[in-house]
């Protein structure tokens, strides 16, 4: 069976597309709404977000632990933030090759902001059958693409939620 090689779901933010971009763009804070990722590890300190800038993601699924590596690729304030994954490992990112993309669009419309997120799936070289097979064993029975779905909506949710009850959300 082929893979399904992206997915991604959208939510109006009741917010200016800068101040969530602000929130998202900052990979030491995606903790607060992932279902996954606990936080991360900023290379260059803090400060904006900047093409080329690297940070180690610290990340959960039921017992199990891991780092990735990722680098920005994409750094339009209040219009699109991504992040490449090329490295993981389970104390420390050393297994290098092409994981994933993340990205998230930020766009002006009536109430808010649509603010949509895209997982990509870059393990291209993988054979479909190989992928499928590691996907349900690292997944509990889902692909990738059927697990970041879910991962997807309750990001969202959970974002929507912070920002909209934020001092500072109009």
């Amino acid at each position: 069976m082929p893979r399904t090689l992206a997915v991604s779901d959208s939510i109006v933010i009741q917010a200016a597309p800068s101040v969530i971009y602000d929130q998202v763009s900052d990979p030491t804070l995606m903790g607060q709404w992932s279902p996954e990722n606990l936080g991360a590890t900023v290379h260059h300190g803090s400060g904006n977000a900047f093409v080329g800038m690297q940070f180690v993601g610290h990340n959960k699924r039921g017992p199990f632990r891991w780092t990735t590596r990722c680098t920005v690729v994409a750094a339009d304030r209040g219009e699109r933030f991504a992040f490449r994954v090329h490295a993981i490992g389970r104390r420390r990112p050393l297994l290098r090759g092409r994981i994933a993309t993340w990205e998230y669009q930020f766009e002006a419309v009536d109430g808010g902001t649509r603010v949509t997120e895209t997982w990509r799936d870059d393990r291209r070289t993988w054979p479909d059958a190989f992928a499928n097979a590691f996907d349900k064993l690292a997944t509990k029975g889902h692909t990738f693409a059927e697990f970041q779905r879910g991962n997807i909506r309750r990001t969202l949710d959970r974002l929507k939620k912070a920002v909209e009850s934020a001092p500072a959300a109009s």
